[in-house]
């Protein structure tokens, strides 16, 4: 008898813990951060709801990627339609249910993370476009890269005409006007590689983070929140502080990296155990940006040369190609492609350098600057 009792009693309590487990998953998601217990309650509005079309607000940012009346010459790369590319805090969770990026983890999607991306979007007040000229219907955009093949170049004159310029990470713009341009809409980085000394603010930039890892948002979080800042599960040191002010900041919508990845760049979904993921790099993700914002592409400064191992790597500092092929490639490397160097240039000229020409199924979708005829 008193074994009877027991496993009823033991069966309750165990009934008990499943019920009340399942109703506090569904009212609070736990944030740890590297020690430090933080809870954040959910509204039922972002529980999964099937969404199959877009929330009033997406379709209006959206639709505000729509101006030019000619169609682009790249539109059969951008699938079903434009992707808006940043999230935004009202909604991201629906945009991500609607982009399929609730299925994945970072860093090409929100799950798992959605509490993190919560946290980091409310500290920033804007999610616009917010072009220096929004009236401009039809954009000519420019994705600068930080190839050495821009040193003596005498560019910059010709990169500032543009509507917009995208760059990536830390290529400096003071002091290389002349090669390079004064002006910078949009500037893609990580942690890692976001300018933390104030020479190099600009009222105009729009700061574009994206976002690779929990961590990130974390330190997002942080920095614009006044916190201490950890250095902890970085692969560098990343800014200590933060020279743009909130409403420069945005965050990059995963699914932009992750088409770059899978429709581009074809990589599989799993990698085996014992093999290194690769991802995109952040010039071909500014790329894959510029296609959605833009009617025009153009490059210039993404061409390495792989033959002279003492040609310069960027139009900045002294590195060289050989310094290039002995480091290991990482998120933060835009001139690493592919582990293997001859892959890379081989993948570099087919994909960017037809005949100098960005081409795509036959059709000429965009140029280099340098080789223009």
């Amino acid at each position: 008898m008193k074994r009877i009792l027991l496993f009823f009693i033991l069966a309750a309590a165990v009934m008990y813990g499943i019920l009340h487990g399942n109703l506090w998953r569904n009212n609070i998601y736990w944030i740890s951060f590297y020690g430090q217990m933080s809870s954040v309650r959910v509204s039922s509005s972002y529980e999964a709801s099937g969404v199959t079309q877009l929330p009033p607000t997406a379709v209006e940012r959206k639709n505000a990627l729509d101006t030019c009346l000619l169609k682009p010459t790249f539109e059969s790369l951008l699938g079903v339609d434009k992707i808006y590319p940043f999230l935004c805090a009202n909604d991201f969770i629906k945009v991500a249910e609607f982009r399929g990026s609730d299925k994945f983890e970072l860093p090409y999607g929100i799950k798992r993370a959605e509490q993190f991306f919560r946290l980091a979007l409310s500290r920033l007040q804007n999610c616009g476009l917010s072009t220096e000229d929004d009236s401009v219907a039809c954009r000519r955009c420019v994705v600068v890269g930080n190839g050495g093949v821009l040193r003596n170049k005498t560019l910059g004159e010709k990169i500032d005409s543009y509507d917009v310029i995208i760059r990536m990470n830390n290529g400096p713009v003071i002091g290389y006007e002349e090669d390079v341009g004064r002006r910078t809409t949009f500037r893609l980085s990580y942690p890692e590689s976001i300018f933390s000394d104030p020479v190099h603010y600009d009222p105009n930039t729009t700061a574009v983070l994206i976002v690779f890892k929990p961590r990130d948002l974390k330190w997002l979080w942080e920095i614009l929140s006044g916190q201490k800042i950890s250095a902890k599960g970085f692969w560098k040191k990343p800014a200590l502080n933060m020279i743009y002010k909130s409403s420069q900041i945005r965050i990059l919508d995963p699914s932009i990296t992750r088409k770059t990845a899978y429709d581009w760049l074809h990589f599989p979904t799993r990698f085996p155990k014992k093999e290194k993921p690769k991802h995109p790099t952040t010039g071909l993700i500014a790329i894959t940006l510029a296609f959605h914002i833009c009617h025009e592409v153009h490059l210039a400064g993404f061409k390495y040369d792989f033959t002279d191992r003492n040609s310069s790597l960027h139009y900045y500092g002294n590195d060289t190609m050989s310094q290039m092929m002995q480091v290991l490639c990482t998120p933060c490397s835009p001139q690493c492609i592919l582990e293997d160097s001859t892959e890379k240039s081989i993948y570099l000229s087919d994909l960017l350098y037809p005949g100098s020409y960005v081409r795509e199924r036959g059709r000429w979708v965009g140029f280099d600057l340098l080789h223009r005829n």
